[in-house]
């Protein structure tokens, strides 16, 4: 199955989202959109809760998550997935790509990653210049057995020469070759994170067998990345559709700091269901 498309009897979509605050609009159009796609395929519509950073969750918003997309009208497959209770998934599979010697120890801090970001290393801004990659791994034993905090970052040279040239099919962007250097070294675990979003996310999906991965066209570029993990580890490659984000007057993105957009706020003022569907983008849902 590595290398084309999953194929299966029923398109699977999934709403994953973080319990760090309250659902708004926005997560209302992502949930909605992969809902509709699934029914409109006689297909199936998973919940995940995407709960791994440990300091930031709370489980108030968790409850709220499942009673603002009750009230929205829609309904899930049980169990739902919870990250942080598939953590051995996830090193398992961080065990596998450090056998084959795609991962290294980044033991830089993110004021000297910030600072590195500002030299003129021939690298897009905000990308890791690739610090640590080049320590031996003598230096790299010292620092560790020193207990020096780090974190694992995939090799994104050495990734590409074990896949060849990927690309991924994406309903509004068409077949998208990828390029995985797009987002550079990529952290996939920390001390205090066993796994990061990137990793997760393409694990997760693979093992509940989504077939049509549904998120806001923000994500495209990190799709490159899980394009290239599927591949390194022999997983499915789902199709996806990134939708565009929706925004408000202002023609901002909606984010969590939009308390007065936020579904439970428009609960407790009164707004129906149906009204809330309709300013989340679909009116006849």
């Amino acid at each position: 199955m590595l290398g084309s498309v999953m194929e299966t009897g029923s398109t699977v979509t999934r709403f994953a989202p973080s319990p760090t605050g309250w659902l708004h609009l926005g997560h209302a159009h992502s949930a909605l959109f992969a809902w509709s796609q699934a029914k409109r395929q006689a297909g199936r519509f998973l919940l995940r809760i995407e709960d791994i950073d440990r300091s930031r969750v709370r489980p108030e918003f968790e409850q709220a998550i499942y009673e603002d997309l009750a009230w929205l009208g829609l309904d899930w497959e049980r169990p739902v997935r919870r990250q942080s209770e598939h953590f051995a998934d996830y090193a398992a599979a961080l065990a596998r790509l450090e056998a084959g010697g795609l991962l290294y120890p980044c033991f830089c801090t993110r004021a000297e990653i910030a600072a590195a970001g500002q030299a003129p290393h021939g690298l897009e801004h905000g990308l890791y210049p690739g610090t640590c990659r080049h320590l031996s791994a003598e230096e790299r034993r010292v620092r560790i057995a020193a207990g020096r905090p780090y974190a694992l970052r995939l090799d994104a040279a050495e990734a590409a020469r074990h896949t060849g040239p990927l690309s991924f099919s994406d309903r509004a962007h068409g077949a998208t070759a990828v390029d995985p250097f797009l987002l550079g070294d990529v952290v996939l675990a920390r001390k205090d994170t066993p796994a990061s979003y990137h990793l997760a996310v393409t694990l997760d999906d693979a093992l509940q067998g989504v077939t049509l991965v549904t998120r806001g066209e923000d994500l495209l570029p990190a799709t490159h990345v899980h394009r290239l993990l599927q591949a390194l580890l022999g997983l499915p490659e789902p199709a996806y559709h990134h939708h565009p984000l929706l925004r408000d007057e202002a023609g901002q993105r909606l984010s969590k700091r939009h308390s007065a957009l936020a579904l439970r706020a428009l609960r407790e003022a009164g707004v129906s269901a149906a009204e809330a569907r309709a300013r989340a983008g679909f009116p006849d849902s």
